[in-house]
């Protein structure tokens, strides 16, 4: 990166040049921010195969959830904090100490000797994921303009795909020849790696406080959002969801968000700014973002369970059952970004991208039992074709509809929700599959010939629907069972699956519904000067809401840098009030996506000055 991107811009800064792409400095920062997103997103999916291993060494076993519950909830409460913080002190400072808490963590993870131990070394990675994650996504809006982010963008969604792919292999492979610790160690030279990119590259200007820290607000969202998972995870698995405890849980979350509301309305820098969510662009993109969370971390966890329970794969190869729907996504995600960057255009990916994640899930609904691996690989398909066209292109639609001083808070938001979403899909459609797997087991044992119905009766209780459910995933357990009952129970699994497949189409079509009136806004070529709308109290994003898809026009042409030389030589500075007053209306006179001409102070550049990112 040249000094335009690593030194504050002058309060007069020069016209917004045109992106030329990333020198080599900017490059070795998007190297380090792609390994920094690979470690983080890599130890959610690393540990899963280990899992059984290490709570038969450490004990555990009835709190077998925690070990991934405790990263999940940190990160969940840490990604709108350090989004907000990150606008106020800047994104180095928090994205290097994001990485040494999170190698801190895999240190501790390592050398854990007792359950509990463990669960606080996951929480511990887990506040550095909560940081990683978004500020990976902030930081490349930062250096890169939205108009050529897309690809950017692309490629860092790539990284989650493939680590959802090498993850659980690479999780199994090590578990078995080197032992469980090692999964933890093993991310921690990427992480070193990253992190000497990133502190010897990237120096963005600090954020200029604005502000008090939201202190009233962190300690009201906290533990309103922690309860409130924690009811999302409970409910229908350590508790019914109609219990005390979870409908109490529910409650007092409520009452903390309520409170955390009242403050955010009133506080003068919030932590979470609401007039974002009244944006309809932003509002509208992370509820959609949140919708397809929902379907897609459905489709990631229980596929691997249908793959199981109904077709017979081994629990080992059933971890590498999702390749072909990872592969659909990364190769998707990373034509998209292209095409993107040069269209210029997003909402026809949307709409794509919603229309084939309906066909897919329609099409793994439609799987029963007898359907061949064939049916499953062409429907993960084509759900990876519709992941690859739409998740990460809502980040690219809120960041271009914000100012570069909510740049953060806001991409913090769509990741956000998209945890929200992960969780409240998981525990939903697991509550389904529950639901319905006893009663659907039951049926196809009511219909056994008369002398293996009696068979079955006279085991004591011994092969009830209960017990019959919790074999189906365990390949020791179903082989002792008699013959006549492995087909049954593989059919009533089918029957349940179809129902939690099913269950996730409404989701992924509220997506589609909501990315209908996403309007099409014209992307940035440039990134926005530090004095953008939201310092000067303009709505970069006012008029940017619900709609046709049409291009969003200025209503008249921005001042060229030559008229505002001659309206500084009039006005007599370049600085005073007059002139903001004149910067804020000719903003407002131009277009809506957050685009405002700075005034050029600076001499003219020669061409080709090698500049690798714009201002």
């Amino acid at each position: 990166m040249t000094a335009s991107t690593t030194r504050a811009p002058h309060p007069a800064a020069a016209e917004p040049a045109s992106f030329a792409g990333l020198d080599r400095q900017g490059t070795l920062v998007f190297v380090g921010l792609m390994l920094g997103m690979f470690v983080a997103s890599l130890s959610q999916t690393i540990v899963g195969p280990a899992m059984p291993r290490i709570v038969a060494e450490l004990g555990g076993v009835e709190h077998y959830s925690w070990i991934a519950t405790a990263a999940m909830l940190v990160s969940a409460v840490a990604v709108p904090i350090v989004g907000k913080l990150s606008d106020l002190y800047g994104r180095r400072w928090f994205y290097l100490g994001g990485l040494a808490v999170f190698m801190l963590g895999s240190i501790l993870a390592g050398l854990a000797q007792g359950f509990w131990f463990l669960v606080f070394a996951r929480a511990v990675q887990g506040l550095g994921m909560g940081t990683l994650m978004p500020l990976s996504q902030t930081i490349i809006g930062d250096i890169i303009p939205p108009r050529q982010r897309g690809k950017y963008q692309g490629l860092m969604g790539a990284v989650f795909s493939v680590t959802s792919v090498i993850g659980p292999l690479i999780g199994g492979t090590v578990t078995d020849n080197l032992g469980w610790r090692w999964l933890f160690y093993l991310t921690l030279p990427i992480g070193v790696a990253a992190f000497a990119f990133i502190w010897r590259f990237l120096n963005l200007p600090r954020g200029e406080q604005q502000g008090r820290i939201d202190f009233a607000g962190i300690l009201t969202l906290t533990p309103g959002l922690v309860i409130g998972l924690l009811a999302i995870t409970w409910g229908g698995n350590s508790y019914a969801w109609s219990s005390p405890v979870i409908l109490g849980m529910f409650a007092v979350a409520a009452v903390f968000l309520a409170v955390f509301v009242v403050i955010e309305i009133r506080v003068e820098e919030p932590l979470l700014p609401l007039h974002l969510l009244g944006r309809p662009i932003v509002a509208l993109s992370v509820l959609a973002s949140f919708a397809i969370a929902v379907a897609m971390f459905g489709a990631i966890i229980y596929i691997p369970v249908y793959a199981q329970g109904v077709l017979g794969v081994s629990a080992t190869n059933s971890g590498a059952i999702l390749i072909p729907l990872s592969v659909a996504m990364i190769l998707t995600s990373i034509l998209v970004g292209m095409l993107i960057t040069r269209t210029g255009k997003y909402k026809p990916f949307l709409l794509a991208g919603g229309a084939v994640l309906v066909a897919g899930y329609l099409l793994l609904a439609r799987m029963q039992y007898g359907d061949s691996q064939w049916h499953l690989t062409l429907a993960m398909v084509v759900i990876g074709l519709g992941l690859g066209l739409s998740v990460q292109v809502y980040t690219l639609i809120v960041q271009n509809a914000v100012g570069q001083r909510e740049l953060g808070i806001a991409t913090a938001a769509v990741q956000f929700f998209r945890n929200i979403g992960s969780t409240v899909g998981t525990a939903l459609l697991g509550t389904v599959m529950t639901a319905q797997m006893a009663t659907a087991i039951e049926r196809q044992l009511q219909q056994l010939p008369a002398d293996q119905l009696a068979a079955l009766d006279s085991s004591g209780g011994e092969l009830d629907a209960s017990g019959l459910q919790a074999a189906v995933l365990d390949p020791a357990a179903l082989a002792q069972l008699p013959e006549f009952l492995v087909e049954p129970i593989r059919m009533g699994m089918g029957e349940a699956m179809h129902v939690v497949f099913l269950t996730a189409v409404p989701f992924v079509a509220l997506a589609l519904l909501l990315s209908l009136f996403i309007k099409q806004v014209p992307l940035r070529d440039t990134l926005a000067p530090a004095e953008d709308a939201t310092a000067t109290g303009t709505d970069i994003a006012g008029t940017a809401g619900t709609g046709t898809d049409q291009d969003a026009e200025p209503d008249t042409a921005a001042p060229t840098p030559a008229e505002q030389r001659r309206e500084r030589e009039l006005v007599g500075t370049s600085t005073g009030p007059l002139h903001s007053v004149m910067g804020a209306a000719g903003s407002m006179s131009g277009t809506h996506t957050g685009q405002f001409p700075a005034v050029d102070d600076s001499e003219d550049e020669p061409e080709g000055s090698g500049r690798g990112v714009a201002r």
